[in-house]
């Protein structure tokens, strides 16, 4: 009985190398799933700020009786402007955010997407303008 013992007390390297097999096959099959995972997290992330933000703008417009200007921009969420006597802020507690790669989040009033308010959007990944944008003129996107 002592011999069969001996012979039993680690795994062969035929066996290590079937686990490792399986291993790589399994992380083949695993990684490229989760791969795109944060990227779509960053954009559903942008459109979260931007739908938010849009709720806040339209509070401010309601509450002063119009839009941001392009110079006040979406800074008059958080600190009254001069000519704003009407304003009930702050909007936003924390300050604006920046969008989930580090930008600014662009505000155009008017819009030219949307041209009887404003367009605001996030440069994307990129962070130039291009296809990858994140805005609130399109669906879906």
């Amino acid at each position: 009985m002592n011999r069969m013992n001996r012979h039993r007390q680690g795994f062969t390297l035929i066996e290590l190398l079937l686990v490792l097999v399986i291993l790589g096959v399994l992380a083949l099959v695993v990684v490229p799933k989760f791969a795109g995972r944060s990227e779509e997290a960053r954009k559903t992330a942008a459109r979260t700020d931007i739908s938010m933000l849009e709720g806040q703008i339209d509070i401010f417009e309601q509450d002063c009786g119009r839009f941001p200007s392009n110079d006040e921009a979406l800074s008059v969420l958080v600190t009254q402007p001069a000519n704003a006597p009407k304003w009930k802020g702050p909007y936003i507690k924390r300050g604006v955010p920046k969008d989930p790669w580090g930008n600014d989040y662009v505000y155009k009033y008017p819009g030219t997407h949307n041209v009887n308010s404003y367009d605001l959007y996030s440069l994307g990944p990129d962070g130039h303008e291009g296809n990858d944008d994140i805005d609130n003129w399109t669906q879906g996107k």
